[in-house]
């Protein structure tokens, strides 16, 4: 690149990048280039706000970037076209989002934020070291790669082009690549070190915690490239100082961690100069002193710098000796390591300090004390070590040894450690003059005397152990007390502990106070001084007020102590006090008429007194004066002795009363001034006039400028003085200046701005800033009136510390530390806590709402009661600030936030004024309120909370102001809620919970309730009702909202009701009064109501049924109220009501009486609801809560429950909704329980009867019901039912309901029917099997009573004959025992049963019901037995036959379910039934069983062999005469058979034996021959079977079997009208024949015949038994064909096929039998016969020469049936045997008829098409005969054809068909050269030939030429496979396209195509000769001939790839 094109580069912008101008590939972090460029705009900053919002929930510090880099305005914002000055703004503040963002970069929202940054602000380009800085210290990660391939750094001059070699191959930067680079580019450890610096300047979070991944990256970076520089610079360590001493500076932990391990590396690898070593380590003792969190790392420091540097560090040392611990630290230090560099600094100044700082002065005394462990000879020798030591401390630090022995005085507690202790003051004390000795009273006295307080206290505690112990008297304990102390200082800490006590909190006092005032009493305390004791006595006067009236409080008691002391009892003013009121035996109870008698008596004595002047009053005022406390005993004392003292004025002379009441007057000033003065202390901009705001607003302003100037620059100077003056002139009393300042600390938050002017944070953190400096340099009594409780300045302050700026908390905390000194404050406590968490506030403004919460903790646990009682009158002062009129809103409320947490009752009563000024604000008359005191009222209202519940049931005024603010609606600001949103909401569960009293609590639900009625606004509403459902109320108060006092609240039985109407009915008539009467009105009753019905939390629900019901009754009252309405408020009550029984049962169990008493539950009500109402809703709520109270109150619901049913059939059921449904499932579910739960005893009839009225009404309402819900309602009804009990019932009605239906259409009724029996099914197969067959045995019990409808009643309840025909009776019986037959054949129920059996307990369960069940239907099935033989001859009989078919159809289906066994038993006596009928059934029965059933146990075997006797005997009954019961006899006796045929089938493999008898029957009936052919049939059948199992036990009955069977086949006759015999018949020879063949030579010829003859004869007939008797005969052929040994056979065949007749179905089906043979038999058995079979075939094949009569096609398929088997027999032959039998075929084709030629060729195409390439080996011998025969056959060669007659010229042409075949498969299948020269000469002319040859006629000559001769010539060309023969052959063919025949020329063109497609490519050669003739044809004269040319030469083209056009 040339130097112009870099000056040009580094002119270039960034901006003018021309990437910033493509989009085929965008800059991303996240997506691919590509993809980023197909991406919107909006997308990227939609996932830039994304992460944006995600850090904001880490680190609340990223929200100032949410209206700058992440607004909406940068969408539009493209800084290339910006100017310079916001292209730097915009650059400072991605800077600084880069940096805070540091810490966070690993996290994906922050890779989301810079994905914006990269797309919108192109950063990459812009602010490259930016981005950078951000991610060098993740430099081993991916994602610093993944930004790094962003930049371009391709530029040389790039300060980063040292990491473009990463770029490319996207791997991280190696640690020690960057550690290298570090140390050879200092500007980029400057980079490094600037990065870090940067970091704590913005301050990415409170702490430093979230910079530690900085100061990782920093120390990690800086150290191992000092420690890998081989020399370290000057330069170097230049660089890094500055950043050194920010480090050692900075408060961050890891900062100056990491600067110490810089330090200690520095201090290794370069020898610094001495004043660099002092200035390092005079840091790092400023460091270690004034924050000792790295105590051992940074000595570790000082010690390394001083172990590698020689000289220097001497200034360091002095600081460092005040550092905390540092001895201890040392001790562990050099434990493991070496401390001596610094101990040599260090020791020195260690010793001096150790005798001048407080931490090192205790040092040996501490070591001393610890030595408890040893023994006195080492203690001994201890001392003996120390004894000059301590001697040198006491005359050298005689302070310091006095100053720790009298601090262990008072600490020591073990006495172990004292007597230690003891032992070391005798180490200090020289001659033993001060030694304490126990014995010695003038030692003792010295000691209580001696100058130091250590070893007075020890003489102290030596004489209470001897005074406790008992050595001494306590009287003598006194008297050297007396004698020791003076008694000025005994009574002033005597009176001390009085005035200290508060007994009002700290009872347990008493005895010492009373022993105090026995003490003051002591005549040896004052030893005669009357002085003494007329001052104690004047200070004891206050303690006779009394302050508690109560005879047992500790106050009192005190009082009496003290007024019968002997001090008050001789002082002239207390005088008779005791004996006047403590004599009396009733103390005054209040204690104001008690005060009232002391001022009395002191006023007397004051009269009274000799020398009374103004001496007196003077002690009198200053007892007075002393009083001017704020507890309750100083202020009733002050009152008490101020009235006295008023009193007392009168007395004197005037002189004396002027200057005495000077005094007095000058004690009442102050106290009169405080009640008087001005209390508007408060600057408040809110209330001030506008003179006044303008004049404050402009004050303010103008110090917002002056100080905005007096900071910094040339000016400041000026502006300091304008402060000057402004101050002087303006604000001159401290007082006025600093509320000035509060009014500047608050501003901020007020809204009103009625100052109009703007005090941001930095003016108002400016006016802290300058309070903290004006209050630390104000004096202690201006301190004390700023601090005081009327003062603005602490709570100003207090609100400035939850201001959201950091440093404004700060500044405010540093004002309230100028403060904290003031002990005098009320606010002292408050400041004193806050200042201890100090850090807290300043990190969190939140925090001051905590720390005060903290400190209410502390007030209510303080142990100490003057430290409880500290912190409760700050919190009362606290709220006295917010109390005040004067105070801003603004302000009041930010001191309520700042309470937030404080909480209880002392609160709310001290808000009260506030909010009753408030609500008076909040009028409707009254202006707008300040959006402050909306926010303050909001606050105040919080202050209704749990805590302070209880106050409104104790002060009326509370509960009245919380009812006011719940009727004040008005909302003077839309986002603040009004006053009664704001209420309800207080009104929370526990708030209401806490109230704890009720009529309280009714006070509130009225109120809220009348808010309901009136409120207009939704939110009203909503905000009501959400407060109802959370609270849990007492169903009392709301029964007393819903119904008034002063009416009966409930009638409970329809008499009361009835009473209640009456009384309700009669003002109505008399007055004018409307219906509602007194009572609540409708609309208020339906608001409550919708909040009750769904409430959850409420408490004693009972108590609000009867109202209900009262209200259901008046409801029910006919009235002027809208129906609609009155039927939504019924659909209320019944909700409510069925809420309130959910609530008692919620399980549905019985109530108890004392709970709710069922008189009180009127279900007639609910009932006449239901009558009365249209609605379907009113009735869905009245039978959900009918069916509740079913299972509640069973009975109950018992007595009305007919009407529920009725009306449900006649509405409900009929509604097709999803309600509805449940409406009915619930009543059903909730009702029938309980009627079945009462149906025990005597009461059991009434309920079935009441339940079976139940069921008709569901059963009339059925045809109703819609279609998909009549099975759920049904199933639901009979299962809670119980399906066993009442199910027959339901079917019963069901089936007399259609019996009973209007007449229709045949279709119609068999169609409902069919619906009708599907749903009767469903409906059964829902419940279990046991279920079903119980309802069945019930429905016949039920028919049995029926079944002569002559005799027997029908029961009224199901069938009724006097309203129902004998017709529909007999319907109805039928349609019974259809059903059940039909039911027990159904799949549903069979599944069950299925499902049933496979359990364990199924046999058991099941079995029992089924006995019954069949016991039930043989009993029903004779029943109708005997009416039909009754009714034979009755118009009725056909009724009961069908009927009596329909039973056994049940019994055979429930036979189905019988054990085996017994089902066995049970059919063995039904076949000795004496009706054949019953025999028969009993036989059918028995075959169903043995079909389906595959597994018998051996006695289940052995009983069903013994049924063989049984069934032969009804075999045998044939032999009679021929009558109608014989026919019947027949069937049974097929039936029999046919039992005995599944009988041998299932049993007689293994019970041979068994079945002989059975054999010779069937025989017998075989051989008969007047026995009916259908039992001959049926026996037939039965011996298949049986020759089948009985094997060789069958064959002595052959000899009498096989002939009948066959003359049986000879009879045609019989055979053609009885199908079903034939096929008996042949079933019978094929299980013969296949089971015994060996056996049956004898009738083998006649079966053969016999077979084939029936072959033909079924064949030809069309019955449906065709298809079975086909297969049978197959079967028996294909038996024949394989089961026979070919000796056997083959002789038959020859015998059988001479005696045929000419029959062509015959002989096929004899050559299908002999074919099947052949190709069974193996090779062996084919070489062994193959003479014998020649011989077949050779007069087989003699058949075309015979037998041909002009029938050429039945000739063709005998012939073709003789080939086909002849070639399988080939197929089995080898070469060897297979070539003579084929020359011997071969000579007898060419002997006697021409004939046998066309069956020879024929037989060689078959042969050919089987044997394929092998028939080649054969056929060189027929090439002349064949070439021959294509001559003889050619009618346009030869004049003679060989077939010359006119009937034989189809021959010619059948013959030269299968010549040109065989041929065409020679060629074909030819892979040994067949076609040699001769061959192919002697065959090539007689095929062209072939073209010419048009024997047979046109349609044969094109059939002919198309379908043989041209693929037989095209395959001959192939296989020639010579060029020269090719052309002679294309040639001879080219030739005949000149033929004068058109269909020469076209066949010839025909052949020419199929040559060219057959050679392909080899055709090429023979194109030249081909063109011209080809060229010859194009202009034929034949249009057919020319267009086959025109598709000749196409193909051609297609075949060879060349077009032929240009040959033409």
């Amino acid at each position: 690149m040339t130097s112009l094109a870099h000056q040009l580069k580094r002119l270039a912008l960034p901006q003018n990048d021309p990437n910033l101008l493509t989009r085929r590939e965008v800059a991303s972090l996240l997506f691919d280039p590509k993809d980023a460029a197909s991406m919107d705009r909006s997308t990227f900053y939609a996932l830039g706000c994304t992460g944006l919002e995600e850090l904001l929930g880490i680190e609340p510090a990223f929200l100032e970037f949410q209206d700058t880099l992440f607004s909406r305005a940068s969408l539009t914002l493209e800084r290339s076209v910006q100017s310079k000055e916001v292209n730097e703004k915009l650059d400072s503040g991605i800077s600084l989002f880069l940096t805070r963002l540091c810490p966070y970069f690993l996290l994906r929202p922050a890779h989301k934020c810079i994905e914006w940054l990269v797309h919108r602000f192109h950063i990459q380009l812009y602010n490259a070291d930016s981005l950078l800085a951000c991610t060098l210290p993740y430099h081993d990660t991916n994602i610093f790669v993944r930004v790094l391939q962003l930049l371009r750094i391709k530029d040389p001059t790039s300060r980063w082009n040292w990491l473009q070699c990463l770029q490319k191959p996207g791997v991280p930067l190696s640690r020690g690549a960057l550690i290298t680079h570090c140390y050879t580019d200092l500007s980029f450890m400057d980079f490094i070190c600037t990065t870090v610096t940067r970091s704590i300047q913005v301050g990415c979070s409170g702490s430093g915690s979230q910079l530690r991944v900085i100061f990782s990256f920093y120390a990690s970076t800086i150290v191992p490239a000092l420690d890998a520089v081989d020399k370290v610079s000057d330069t170097i360590v230049s660089k890094l100082l500055p950043y050194v001493q920010r480090g050692l500076k900075s408060s961050l932990i890891d900062y100056k961690a990491a600067t110490y391990m810089i330090v200690c590396q520095l201090a290794v690898k370069v020898v610094m100069e001495a004043s660099l070593v002092d200035s390092l380590a005079v840091h790092i003792s400023k460091s270690l002193v004034k924050e000792p969190v790295l105590a051992q790392e940074g000595l570790g420091c000082l010690i390394v710098l001083l172990q590698n540097q020689k000289e220097g560090a001497a200034g360091a040392f002095s600081r460092l000796c005040s550092m905390p611990a540092l001895a201890s630290t040392l001790q562990v230090m050099a434990a493991a390591h070496d401390v001596t560099p610094l101990l040599r600094y260090l020791l020195p100044h260690l010793v001096t300090a150790l005798f001048t700082c407080s931490s090192g002065k205790s040092l040996l005394m501490d070591g001393y004390l610890s030595q408890t462990e040893l023994c006195a000879e080492n203690m001994s020798a201890v001392d003996q070590r120390l004894l000059p030591l301590v001697r040198l401390f006491e005359s050298r630090y005689c302070g310091a040894l006095d100053a720790v022995l009298s601090g262990h005085v008072t600490d020591i507690s073990r006495s172990e450690q004292k007597r230690l202790f003891h032992q070391f003051l005798s180490l200090s004390m020289s001659s033993g003059k001060y030694q304490i000795l126990g014995n010695s009273d003038t030692s003792l006295l010295l000691s209580l005397k001696h100058p130091q307080p250590s070893v007075r206290v020890s003489a102290m505690e030596h004489l209470m152990d001897i005074t406790t112990s008992g050595q001494l008297h306590p009287s003598h304990f006194l008297f050297v007390l007396y004698d020791v102390l003076d008694p000025e200082d005994v009574v002033s800490c005597l009176l001390s502990l009085l005035h200290r006590v508060d007994l009002s909190v700290a009872e347990h006092w008493l005895p010492v106070l009373m022993d105090v005032v026995r003490l003051l009493s002591d005549p040896r305390l004052g030893k005669g001084d009357v002085e003494l004791v007329q001052r104690v006595g004047w200070r004891l006067l206050p303690f006779l007020v009394i302050t508690a009236a109560t005879p047992d409080s500790a106050q009192l008691c005190l009082a009496s102590c003290i007024a019968r002391s002997s001090i008050l009892t001789q002082h002239p003013l207390s005088l008779s006090w005791a004996q006047g009121i403590w004599s009396n035996t009733v103390f005054p109870k209040n204690h104001c008429v008690a005060n009232q008698r002391l001022v009395s008596t002191l006023t007397r004595n004051l009269a009274n007194m000799e020398h009374f002047s103004r001496r007196d009053l003077e002690k009198l005022a200053l007892s007075v004066e002393h009083q001017r406390g704020s507890g309750l005993r100083e202020r009733a004392s002050f009152l008490v002795l101020t009235q006295t003292l008023l009193l007392g004025l009168g007395e004197l002379s005037e002189t004396q009363h002027l200057l005495t009441a000077q005094r007095v007057y000058a004690l009442l000033e102050p106290p009169l001034l405080e009640v008087t003065r001005d209390r508007d202390v408060w600057w408040n901009p809110e209330k001030l006039d506008t003179n006044t705001c303008c004049y404050l607003g402009l004050i303010c302003r103008l110090f917002s400028v002056i100080m905005s100037g007096a900071g910094d620059g040339p000016a400041a100077s000026s502006f300091r003085d304008l402060m000057k003056l402004l101050i002087q002139v303006h604000l001159r009393e401290p007082v006025m200046l600093f509320r000035f300042l509060c009014v500047l600390w608050g501003y901020s938050s007020n809204h009103g701005d009625q100052l109009d002017v703007k005090v941001g944070a930095v003016l108002q953190t400016q006016a802290l800033y300058m309070g903290g400096s004006l209050l630390s340099v104000q004096p202690a009594a201006t301190l004390q009136e700023l601090a005081a409780a009327d003062s603005p300045v602490v709570p100003s302050l207090l609100c400035c510390l939850s201001s959201p700026v950091r440093e404004v908390r700060r500044a405010a905390l540093g004002a309230l530390q100028s403060l904290s000194g003031v002990s005098t404050s009320p606010f002292q406590p408050i400041i004193e806590k806050l200042l201890k968490t100090w850090e807290e506030i300043i990190a969190d403004p939140s925090y001051l709402s905590t720390a005060l919460a903290v400190l209410q903790e502390e007030c209510v646990s303080a142990k100490a009661k003057t430290q409880q009682k500290k912190l409760q009158a700050a919190l009362q002062q606290l709220l006295q600030c917010v109390r005040t009129p004067c105070c801003p809103s603004y302000s009041a409320a930010a001191l309520l936030r700042a309470l937030g947490h404080v909480n209880g009752q002392f609160i709310l009563s001290a808000l009260l004024p506030v909010l009753d000024r408030l609500l008076e604000q909040s009028g409707p008359d009254t202006p707008t309120p300040l959006r402050a005191e909306a926010q303050l009222m909001q606050l105040v209202l919080g202050k209704y909370n749990e805590a302070s519940a209880p106050l409104l049931a104790e002060d009326q005024n509370c509960l009245d102001l919380f009812i006011r603010a719940l009727k004040t609606s008005t909302q003077p600001h839309a986002d603040i809620p009004s006053c009664q949103i704001i209420a309800l909401e207080q009104i929370t569960k526990p708030f209401f919970s806490a109230l704890g009293d009720d009529a309280v609590q009714q006070k509130l639900l009225s109120v809220m309730f009348d808010l309901l009625v009136e409120a207009q606004s939704p939110l009203m509403a909503n905000t009501i009702s959400s407060v109802f459902k959370v609270i849990a109320v007492d169903g009392q108060l709301v029964a007393n909202e819903l119904a008034p006092p002063e009416k009966p609240k409930v009638g409970v039985t329809v008499q009361q009701t009835r009473r209640s109407k009456m009384t309700a009915r009669k003002p109505q008539e008399s007055t004018e009064v409307g219906p509602e009467g007194g009572a609540v009105p409708w609309q208020r009753v339906t608001l409550i109501l919708e909040l009750l019905q769904h409430k959850k939390k409420l408490k004693r629900a009972q108590m609000v049924v009867p109202v209900l019901f009262s209200l259901l009754a008046r409801s029910l009252e006919p009235g002027s109220v809208d129906q609609a309405n009155i039927e939504y408020t019924k659909q209320l009550l019944l909700s409510c009501l069925l809420n309130v029984c959910h609530r008692l049962s919620p399980d549905g169990a019985p109530v108890a009486p004392d709970v709710l008493d069922e008189d009180r539950f009127s279900v007639e009500l609910v009932v006449q609801c239901i009558r009365a109402s249209d609605v379907p809703q009113t009735h869905h709520h009245a039978l959900l809560l009918l069916g509740t109270v079913a299972t509640i109150f069973p009975e109950k619901v018992l007595h009305n429950i007919m009407p529920i049913f009725t009306f449900m059939g006649a509405n409900i059921m009929r509604l097709d909704d999803a309600y509805s449904f449940r409406v009915i499932d619930k009543t059903v579910q909730m009702v029938i329980p309980a009627l079945i739960k009462l149906s025990d005893g005597s009461s059991s009839a009434h309920v079935d009867a009441v339940v079976t009225r139940i069921v008709h009404v569901f059963a009339d309402a059925l045809p109703h019901v819609p279609d998909h819900r009549r099975l759920p309602i049904l199933n639901q009804l009979v299962t809670t039912l119980g399906p066993a009990r009442f199910l027959w019932v339901l079917l019963l009605l069901l089936f007399k309901l259609h019996a009973t239906q209007a007449a229709g259409a045949a279709s119609e009724k068999d169609a409902a029917l069919e619906r009708d029996v599907d749903f009767w099914i469903s409906l059964c197969c829902q419940f279990e099997v046991a279920d079903q067959l119980t309802s069945l045995i019930n429905i016949l019990s039920f028919l049995l009573k029926k079944a002569e409808e002559e005799e027997e009643k029908v029961e009224e309840l199901i069938f009724s004959l006097e309203t129902h025909s004998s017709k529909e009776l007999r319907h109805f019986k039928f349609l019974s025992v259809s059903f059940m037959a039909q039911l027990l054949g159904s799949t549903s129920f069979i599944g069950k049963v299925g499902v049933a059996e496979g359990g364990d307990s199924a046999d058991e369960s099941l079995f029992p019901v089924c006995f019954r069940l069949l016991e039930e239907i043989l009993r029903y099935i004779h029943s109708v037995a005997r009416c039909v033989e009754e009714n034979a001859d009755k118009p009725t009989a056909k009724f009961w036959r069908v009927l009596l078919n329909k039973a056994y159809d049940v019994l055979d289906k429930v036979n189905a379910l019988l054990p085996t066994d017994t089902f066995i038993t049970v059919m063995r006596g039904l076949m000795g039934n004496q009706l054949a009928s019953v025999r028969r059934k009993a036989m059918e029965l028995l075959n169903n069983k043995l079909q389906h059933r595959t597994q018998w146990d051996e006695q289940q075997v052995t009983a069903l062999l013994q049924l063989t006797t049984d069934l032969l005997s009804i075999v045998g009954k044939g032999h009679v005469k021929v009558t109608e019961e014989e026919a019947e006899q027949a069937i049974n006796r097929q039936t029999a058979l046919y039992t005995l045929k599944l009988l041998c089938r299932s049993f007689g493999p293994d019970h041979q034996e068994a079945f002989v008898p059975v054999l010779l029957q069937a025989v017998e009936i075989v051989t008969s021959e007047e026995e009916e052919k259908n039992v001959t049939g049926s026996a037939l059948l039965c011996i298949a079977e049986l020759v089948g199992t009985l094997k060789a036990l069958a064959i002595p009955q052959l000899p009498r079997l096989m002939p009948a069977v066959l003359q049986t086949l000879t009879d045609r006759k019989e055979l053609l009208t009885n199908e079903i015999y034939l096929l008996s018949v042949v079933t019978a020879l094929q299980r013969v024949t296949e089971t015994l063949p060996h056996f049956i030579s004898p009738y083998l010829q006649d079966t053969t015949i016999q077979v084939t003859h029936k072959t033909t004869s079924s064949s030809s007939s069309s019955s449906s038994a065709f298809a079975q008797l086909s297969v049978r005969l197959a079967s028996l052929r294909s038996t024949l064909a394989t089961k026979l040994p070919p000796r056997v056979l083959l002789p038959t065949l020859s015998r059988c096929y001479s005696s045929m007749v000419v029959n062509r179905k015959v002989r096929e089906r004899h050559g299908f039998i002999l074919k099947e043979h052949i190709g069974h038999m193996d090779k062996d058995q084919v070489n062994l016969h193959q003479s014998e079979l020649t011989s077949y075939f050779l007069t087989a094949l003699d058949f075309r020469a015979d037998h041909c009569q002009g029938d050429l096609q039945t000739t063709s398929d005998i012939e073709g049936c003789v080939i086909d088997c002849l070639t399988t027999m080939v197929m089995k032959l080898s070469e060897v045997t297979f070539r003579p039998l084929f020359f011997k075929l071969f000579d007898w084709s060419k002997s006697d008829s021409a004939e046998r030629l066309l069956t020879f060729y024929r037989l060689c195409d078959c042969v050919a098409e089987r044997l394929k390439g092998l028939f080649v080996l054969f056929a060189g011998n027929l090439v002349k005969p064949m070439s021959e025969l294509l001559r003889q056959t050619n009618s346009s060669s030869t004049g003679e054809l060989l077939f010359d007659c006119d009937e034989d010229a189809e021959k010619n042409s059948l013959l030269l068909q299968f010549v040109l075949d065989c041929l065409h498969k020679i060629f074909l299948y030819d892979t040994q050269r067949f076609l040699s020269r001769e061959r192919a000469d002697a065959l090539l002319a007689p095929l062209v030939d072939q073209l010419e040859n048009q024997v047979g006629g046109e349609q044969v000559y094109q059939q002919r030429v198309t379908r043989h001769l041209v693929p037989c010539v095209a395959q001959f060309a192939v296989a020639l496979a010579d060029d020269s023969q090719w052309k002679t052959l294309n040639y001879q063919v080219l030739l005949k396209t000149r033929h004068r025949d058109a269909k020469v020329r076209f066949s010839a063109l025909l052949m020419l195509m199929e040559l060219a497609a057959k050679l392909k490519e080899n055709y090429m050669v023979l194109l030249p000769e081909t063109i011209p003739f080809l060229a010859e044809l194009m202009e034929d004269e034949c249009e057919e001939v020319e267009q086959q040319v025109h598709k000749v030469i196409q193909e051609m083209e297609n075949i060879l790839g060349e077009p032929l056009q240009s040959y033409f």
